[in-house]
């Protein structure tokens, strides 16, 4: 989506793809020189080349395949992000296991976000959806390291000016205040979620965790045992029908919206195949408003790092019905647009830097 005139071809974001296909490599250069606001300045066949030519050819965002001969994707990261510090790197993933798997060991270890690849050159050149998440993250994340230099024209998912707020005392609540956490987010959500429960490690939450993580199917279950990894907590993709257990990590499936209904004294899992929100399935603004229903006002809310709105209306509902609502500040967040759309409702307790989310979650509920 372009908004406002296009930025001359001196401040477009300067892309390299990284790719063992020339087809695959041709397809997506001819997606991006759709937008003039992205510039292919460079192309490499696998990890070592991609390497050699930044040394010569800087870029702002690198496309990553990661099965590729001589150096794959994962084994070439390091490489890429110790080259030009601050680059964002996508990882081109395919929707295998082990695809999913690689992906999120890369978000570990630096990569900015990942874009699902879509299994023939013919659905590729033909895939709408690849097309707008493929630009919109690029320029997104091209955004943060243009931003010195590029007048306030607003990128895709980059937080309008209005919600670029003054910061705000963090507000906690009273202890057994809070009877459940739900936590939303999406473009460098995984990144976020790791630090959050990795600070959870050795707590024992007395409320159930809900999240919504905006990813495709098989990758939620890959995220929620990384999760369980990082925190020590029982962690897994939530089921319909499902009984929440205080203490245990519930992750949204992709495909499906993970919803929370009261059933006398207890609270289930109702997984729902309604349509995308805010063009997302499993979107957070339905599992918002469905907590906010079943939990009244002992619910606390934290928006992350995301493109897009999502979580903000939803964050509303809570907020307005007595919950706690939090926010990641846009100086920790990989896109700021989730998180400002929560900010602008003004209904926020805390607007807060990544570090000192999991710290607050930890005192909260733990």
């Amino acid at each position: 989506m372009n908004i406002g005139p296009a930025p001359a071809a001196a401040k477009a974001v300067k892309v390299m793809l990284v790719d063992d296909s020339a087809i695959v490599r041709g397809l997506v250069a001819r997606i991006l020189s759709e937008d003039a606001g992205i510039t292919v300045a460079a192309q490499a066949s696998n990890g070592e080349q991609a390497i050699a030519t930044l040394a010569r050819t800087p870029v702002d965002v690198v496309v990553l395949d990661i099965e590729m001969p001589v150096m794959d994707g994962l084994t070439a990261l390091p490489g890429i992000l110790k080259a030009i510090p601050g680059i964002k790197v996508i990882m081109l993933s395919s929707l295998t296991q082990r695809g999913a798997s690689v992906t999120i060991q890369a978000l570990k270890a630096g990569a900015a976000d990942y874009i699902p690849k879509p299994s023939a050159s013919a659905e590729m050149s033909g895939a709408s959806t690849f097309k707008r998440e493929l630009t919109d993250k690029i320029k997104s994340l091209g955004a943060r390291r243009l931003r010195p230099a590029v007048p306030a024209a607003p990128q895709a998912g980059a937080a309008p000016a209005a919600a670029r707020l003054a910061p705000i005392q963090t507000q906690v609540p009273a202890a057994g205040a809070i009877d459940i956490l739900a936590i939303g987010s999406s473009t460098g959500g995984p990144q976020a979620l790791f630090d959050i429960f990795a600070k959870l490690h050795g707590a024992r939450p007395r409320v159930p965790i809900l999240i919504t993580q905006h990813m495709p199917p098989t990758f939620t279950g890959i995220l929620a045992e990384h999760i369980g990894s990082s925190s020590g907590l029982p962690s897994a993709e939530g089921k319909d029908g499902e009984k929440l257990v205080a203490g245990r990590v519930y992750v949204a499936p992709g495909g499906k919206h993970m919803l929370v209904e009261k059933r006398g004294a207890e609270r289930f899992i109702r997984l729902s195949d309604e349509p995308p929100e805010n063009y997302c399935k499993p979107a957070v603004d339905p599992m918002f408003r469905s907590i906010s229903a079943a939990y009244g006002n002992k619910v606390m809310a934290v928006v992350l790092t995301g493109m897009g709105t999502d979580g903000g209306k939803g964050g509303a509902v809570v907020a307005k019905a007595g919950g706690w609502l939090y926010a990641q500040d846009e100086a920790t967040c990989v896109v700021y647009g989730m998180p400002a759309a929560a900010a602008q409702t003004g209904l926020c307790k805390g607007i807060l830097p990544l570090p000192e989310i999991g710290p607050l979650i930890r005192k909260i509920i733990g």
